[in-house]
């Protein structure tokens, strides 16, 4: 049966006291264009709701008019999303919306949040037992308040059931684009990406950080960020620490000092990791690209050194991790993360 061919959905996203703009925008955006597209998929618009009512105004100062979460009827309801931002992880001063949630929450055939909006699904009780996440920065808080939550702190995004989580930011549009996909079909998620112009459909094992974000994070040189760079862009290339010491200008026995200092890793366990983030974009995103495939782009050579990659540093074979992921997606959850070894 077509995804598209179901009954309508209606979406509602809650606008907490204290969120950041581009949680709700992002979501928002997302599904406004599933409703354009798949029309039979979803009842359009999509309703953007608050306590009360009225002005809610983000942490930006961006100031949105909301209609009343009190006036949502939750038979309605198919998905409701909770934004987050910096000031929704004060559960005190959103205590009516969780009040709400808590007493409507478990009837809802789905529900989502977005950042810090995870503290508001913990708060009413609705994450007890169950893996979820959060902004990086907010992960080991959430933990400590909520023990009852299985925090997976590296995750863009967690499925538990009929319960979404996604880290932050953008990572609300990955979340939102994975549900389009479950509800309409990988070819409208995949266009709503094309307009939106999101360079990749990231998926939920994603971790929050790429090798190479985590790296740039870390150094104050020029040279050495231009290089992480450049590693990302020549994956399939010459990547011994002779060619990286050319390309940044250094001798290979400084480069690997500096590397090693800024980085806390050698250059070759850092290409390693960097060739495995894409190895396992490309099995996920592309899940008819061919191992050998995977393996060139991402200078492995063969699909039996992608192999050996895989079980050396996550131990499962590429053809599994590729496998759970299918899965999971059919059943509508996404794979949980493998954790690097």
């Amino acid at each position: 049966m077509d995804p598209s061919a179901r009954l309508p959905r209606r979406i509602a996203i809650l606008a907490p006291s204290g969120l950041q703009s581009l949680d709700l925008a992002g979501p928002l955006e997302v599904f406004n264009h599933a409703g354009r597209l798949a029309p039979r998929a979803y009842a359009s618009p999509v309703a953007v709701v608050g306590v009360g009512g009225g002005v809610v105004t983000a942490s930006s100062g961006l100031r949105m008019l909301v209609d009343p979460l009190e006036d949502v009827d939750p038979a309605t309801l198919q998905t409701l999303v909770v934004a987050g931002g910096p000031g929704v992880h004060d559960v005190e001063a959103n205590a009516a919306a969780v009040d709400w949630l808590r007493r409507h929450g478990p009837g809802l055939p789905r529900l989502a949040s977005v950042c810090t909006g995870a503290y508001l699904l913990a708060a009413a009780g609705l994450l007890d037992g169950r893996r979820a996440t959060t902004h990086w920065k907010y992960t080991a808080s959430l933990a400590r308040r909520y023990p009852a939550v299985r925090v997976e702190p590296d995750a863009l995004f967690v499925d538990d059931g009929n319960i979404h989580t996604a880290a932050g930011v953008t990572a609300g549009i990955d979340l939102a684009l994975a549900l389009v996909e479950a509800d309409a079909g990988r070819a409208v998620a995949l266009e709503i990406a094309r307009l939106l112009v999101v360079y990749l459909r990231r998926p939920g094992g994603q971790a929050q950080f790429s090798a190479a974000l985590r790296a740039q994070s870390r150094t104050a040189s020029e040279r050495l960020e231009a290089l992480v760079a450049w590693i990302a862009d020549h994956l399939d290339g010459d990547l011994s620490v002779e060619a990286l010491a050319d390309q940044a200008g250094m001798s290979p026995r400084t480069l690997a000092r500096q590397f090693t200092r800024d980085f806390g890793q050698s250059p070759g366990r850092y290409v390693a990791a960097a060739r495995l983030d894409e190895a396992r974009r490309l099995l996920l995103d592309a899940p008819d690209l061919p191992l050998a495939t995977v393996a060139a782009r991402v200078g492995l050579e063969t699909a039996e050194g992608l192999r050996q990659a895989f079980q050396r540093s996550l131990g499962v074979a590429p053809e599994a991790f590729r496998r759970q992921f299918a899965t999971a997606r059919r059943r509508g959850a996404e794979t949980p993360p493998v954790a690097p070894a």
